[in-house]
């Protein structure tokens, strides 16, 4: 996993409640087992036609939010399913920060897990920062910055903070006690 530390990102804003897994990733694209390539059909039924063409009406098809990586959403983001292919195709997209009121409980995991941010702050904030094109996310000292050089101050679990900063999974935490394992191993 990459670290993440400061990071600054063009917005896009999908100003919608009760987004959820079947919307971010529907079904039929749950082919693969492989992290990659879901960007492609994120939001897929919003962003396109039948006819498979543009819609051009959606948030994400508009050019101000082309090559966008911090997500602004209504509260509830990520409800239904708890496939994990919801952050892997918001991430394969290139988002790197969600932010909404709130989050479903197993998407907000599901996120941090791979290395995608997502933080909660209040309906108020999360509204006057949907303004902004751009925004600077400090998650060593959990601070947003809008372009005024206004600060939004944000809660993140340490544990979470500290694997994001040092760029760790949990698999990284397992391999760390590699030695360990096959000392116990060996041993048996």
């Amino acid at each position: 996993m990459r670290k993440f530390a400061t990071f600054t990102g063009k917005t896009a804003v999908l100003d919608r409640t009760n987004i959820d897994t079947d919307q971010i990733i529907p079904k039929q694209f749950l082919k693969r087992v492989e992290r990659t390539g879901f960007g492609q059909f994120l939001f897929y039924d919003w962003r396109f036609h039948r006819d498979g063409s543009k819609n051009l009406s959606f948030e994400l098809n508009r050019p101000e939010t082309e090559h966008a990586e911090i997500l602004l959403a209504g509260e509830n983001f990520g409800c239904g399913s708890s496939r994990e292919h919801a952050p892997w195709a918001l991430a394969d997209y290139g988002f790197k920060v969600i932010i909404a009121p709130s989050f479903a409980d197993i998407f907000y995991n599901n996120c941090l897990k791979n290395g995608l941010l997502p933080i909660v702050m209040p309906h108020d904030k999360v509204k006057r920062l949907m303004s902004e094109s751009t925004l600077k996310v400090d998650l060593h000292n959990q601070t947003i910055f809008d372009a005024g050089g206004n600060a939004y101050a944000f809660d993140v679990d340490h544990y979470w903070k500290d694997m994001l900063l040092k760029g760790k999974d949990e698999i990284d935490i397992t391999l760390s006690y590699e030695k360990a394992i096959a000392a116990y191993e060996h041993s048996r």
